[in-house]
């Protein structure tokens, strides 16, 4: 729009000057020259000029069309934003309105349970004082249970002391039982043929009991011993001989009827019969010289001691007996059981 303006006022001048020339004195026709080329000058002039302006004009339209979208990116996000604050304000409205009603609440309980507060601080205080009882019961006991383990292991091993006391004990035992069982059985195959003549053998509390009736050994109110009774008491010492660890009982027995005066053997009433029938058999066992009489020992029980507390005649002839007591040697179970004791 400006450059049609520039050419328009162009050709008026042109026009002017080409009627002017044809009026005018040649004076006047050379300023009139001087002013055309001063306007040919300012032609130029403006036409660079409107040629920058022009290049702005483009430059400018361009950094408009950037700014409107940065206007228009910078309208988005400030909606956006506006929303977001919009609903973080509702948000903090709410907020807000909650935290005045619980602080409205809390006063109004503060206010309203105040006898429950003291209370639950009176509970608060007990409990308090019973969980401290507790734990100074709990440090207690603890103490006393350091105390009873201490004596439990004391206990323990004296326990342990006592067990292998108790299992060499047994072990003592069991050989004892072993050896009993040996002699038993020797003692049984010795006699076997003096069986039927009334000698049984037997074991009974861990000893050998070889019971021999009066039949065998003795007569009718005697105390020498019988040829047979002989023949089978120097059998049984011929085994004794060979078990140096035996001791050796000898028990006379008789049965309850009277003894009217004096035997022949001299005893005036049962009891010295049996003591004496007791020392023949001794003194029969020691014939063989190699048993160490310290072995053997003679004891009567007189009537006393029955097999048949019956008042019969096979009852008082099964009591008239010599027991012949086997008892293995206790010197290593006596000490067994005298360590146990002093433990």
């Amino acid at each position: 729009m400006i450059k049609s303006k520039r050419i328009v006022q162009f050709l008026a001048i042109s026009g002017f000057i080409a009627t002017f020339f044809s009026c005018v004195p040649a004076r006047q026709f050379e300023d009139l020259q001087k002013k055309e080329k001063t306007c040919q000058d300012d032609n130029t002039r403006l036409k660079s000029e409107n040629q920058d302006l022009n290049t702005k004009n483009t430059e400018l339209n361009a950094s408009l069309i950037e700014l409107k979208k940065n206007v228009d990116a910078l309208s988005t996000d400030t909606s956006t934003q506006g929303r977001t604050y919009r609903r973080l304000t509702d948000l903090y409205n709410e907020l807000t309105k909650s935290y005045d009603k619980l602080l409205s609440n809390n006063e109004k309980l503060l206010a309203g349970n105040t006898e429950e507060t003291k209370k639950l601080i009176v509970q608060l205080n007990q409990i308090k004082e019973d969980l401290q009882r507790k734990e100074d019961k709990m440090k207690k006991d603890s103490l006393d249970l350091s105390e009873r383990e201490f004596k439990l292991n004391e206990l323990r091993g004296t326990l342990k002391e006592k067990e292998d006391r108790v299992n060499e004990l047994q072990s003592v035992l069991n050989k004892r039982d072993s050896t009993v069982n040996a002699l038993k059985t020797a003692v049984t195959d010795a006699l076997l043929g003096f069986q039927n003549n009334g000698l049984t053998v037997h074991e009974k509390n861990g000893l050998v009991y070889v019971s021999m009736e009066e039949r065998l050994l003795f007569g009718s109110g005697s105390t020498v011993v019988e040829k047979k009774g002989e023949e089978a008491l120097q059998e049984l010492g011929r085994v004794l001989d060979k078990n140096k660890d035996i001791n050796i009982l000898v028990e006379g027995h008789t049965d309850n009827v009277p003894i009217s005066g004096t035997l022949p053997s001299g005893a005036r009433d049962n009891w010295e019969l049996s003591v004496l029938r007791a020392t023949s058999v001794v003194k029969i066992i020691l014939k063989n010289a190699t048993i160490d009489p310290v072995r053997l020992s003679a004891s009567g029980k007189g009537p006393y001691q029955p097999i048949d507390a019956t008042a019969t005649p096979d009852a008082r002839k099964k009591n008239r007996r010599t027991e012949i007591i086997l008892t293995p040697k206790l010197d290593e179970l006596m000490k067994v059981l005298n360590q146990v004791n002093t433990k």
